[in-house]
């Protein structure tokens, strides 16, 4: 075996070794990263091997950090992540929460529905699963719980429909492996549509069959409002506003009015002026989201610059090269290729957030990918359909990441905010179905790639 894949194998289980210290991962990926550059280049000079490191290599670094933070697209970022925090402070969801519930009242299994319905719309307007999560936990859990729901029942419904947010555009996660992939963010939010609709399709399906044939899961409620015009009016009345906000954005761009950067500017505006119709907006409220935007936009440019000198050295050794040739000549044919990807993601997923396998891993499998020969019609429109499929294929099953037990980071968000009655083994037994259901729906995809590439192709041939 080469030194230089000796060097690869020893930074990931460096890298692993470090995580389990509790330092933060983005000066773990640095440190590892800096720690192998000087490992190969003294390696070189008092070993007599040829890694081809040198201190050129980590001179690159400064170079690359640059174009990090002079990339445009990248700035939709904190504007997406402040749209969503916005929101969530605004009381849209808490007013939309309250008046589907009235509307769903008749209706068995209502309010595990008002919770997916919800959950999508929140998708689609903040993109946070942390944010979405916790504010369906609080606001739907205890009226579950007074209606009899299973408690099982209840917390996988809110905990599926809170980590739809990142497949559903204007997912930040999709900004980020845009960029990292050389794709058009307008590309992959587009892709993303068809994808999150089955996934939300599947859920509501779901709800409805086990509400109907097993009605002690989800009982209805003693006392419910008759169904009246005045009703309706009041859920059309707080509804709108944001189905308003969620058009201007996705519209914008898929009309080709806005860059995502322009889009999210609006996306960020938008909100303020619906906490501000809500009454909500007031200045210790926009402080809080400003500072809240801005660590989480600091925590993930952290990353990014630790992913950068990591995936850096890495190249530079050939791990690119050693990860493609091992994978390439696994015996299984590419769908069996295709599903040892797709698991080597997903285990990932126990250990990293979403924000380092889509710095690391995601640029270092796609290639495998899209090397070989899987029929994806980009319509004569699409320029790289098989990436965008992969990048769609990734997405749902980090989604599913965030579902699996022991370690998924939905179940304890969910669990910080849930009653004491309601145990980790509850989540637990309560997402398992949601998960079938997510594997359900990568594999339709798979089977199915033109769902993630029609759309798009269809908007542009336009």
């Amino acid at each position: 075996m080469a030194i230089n894949e000796i060097l690869v194998i020893a930074m990931f289980f460096t890298f692993i070794a470090f995580l389990f210290t509790g330092i933060p991962v983005g000066y773990v990926l640095a440190g590892v990263g800096v720690m192998y550059g000087f490992v190969g280049y003294f390696s070189d000079i008092y070993l007599g091997t040829i890694t081809g490191l040198d201190l050129n290599t980590l001179g690159l670094v400064v170079s690359r950090l640059y174009s990090l933070m002079e990339n445009w697209v990248l700035v939709a970022l904190p504007m997406f992540i402040y749209m969503g925090l916005m929101l969530d402070q605004s009381g849209v969801a808490e007013r939309l929460m309250l008046s589907m519930q009235d509307l769903f009242g008749k209706v068995r299994g209502g309010l595990a529905l008002t919770v997916t319905l919800i959950g999508i719309i929140l998708a689609a307007s903040t993109g946070i699963i942390g944010a979405s999560v916790v504010l369906l936990g609080l606001l739907s859990l205890p009226a579950m719980m007074k209606q009899g729901y299973s408690k099982s029942l209840a917390a996988g419904t809110i905990c599926s429909a809170g980590t739809l947010g990142i497949l559903l555009p204007p997912s930040i996660m999709l900004v980020i492996m845009a960029d990292q992939l050389a794709l058009s963010v307008g590309d992959l939010f587009m892709g993303a549509v068809f994808p999150g609709l089955i996934l939300g399709g599947l859920y509501l399906t779901y709800i409805v069959v086990i509400s109907y044939t097993k009605p002690l899961l989800a009982p209805l409620p003693k006392n419910h409002k008759a169904l009246e015009w005045k009703l309706i009016k009041s859920v059309m009345k707080n509804i709108v506003p944001p189905l308003l906000l969620i058009f201007a954005v996705l519209g914008s761009i898929f009309a080709g009015i806005c860059t995502p950067t322009e889009a999210s500017g609006i996306g960020a505006s938008g909100a303020t002026l619906l906490a501000l119709y809500n009454k909500k907006l007031s200045f210790p409220v926009f402080k809080k989201v400003s500072l809240d935007a801005y660590r989480t936009t600091a925590y993930i440019f952290m990353i990014f610059i630790g992913a950068t000198m990591f995936a850096l050295v890495l190249r530079e050794l050939g791990g690119d090269e050693l990860i493609e040739r091992g994978l390439s000549s696994l015996p299984f044919g590419k769908y069996g290729v295709l599903f040892t990807v797709l698991i080597i993601i997903f285990l990932l997923g126990f250990l990293l957030d979403w924000i380092e396998i889509t710095l690391i891993a995601l640029p270092l499998l796609a290639p495998v990918i899209t090397g070989m020969d899987f029929m994806v019609d980009g319509y004569g429109v699409i320029d790289e359909p098989k990436v965008i499929w992969f990048v769609m294929l990734v997405a749902i099953t980090l989604q599913t990441s965030f579902l699996t037990p022991p370690v998924g980071f939905a179940l304890f968000y969910l669990k910080g905010v849930c009653p004491p009655e309601v145990k980790l083994t509850d989540i637990y037994k309560g997402v398992t179905p949601f998960i079938i259901l997510q594997l359900l729906g990568l594999l339709i995809v798979i089977l199915f790639p033109s769902l993630t590439t029609w759309l798009p192709a269809t908007i542009y041939g336009n």
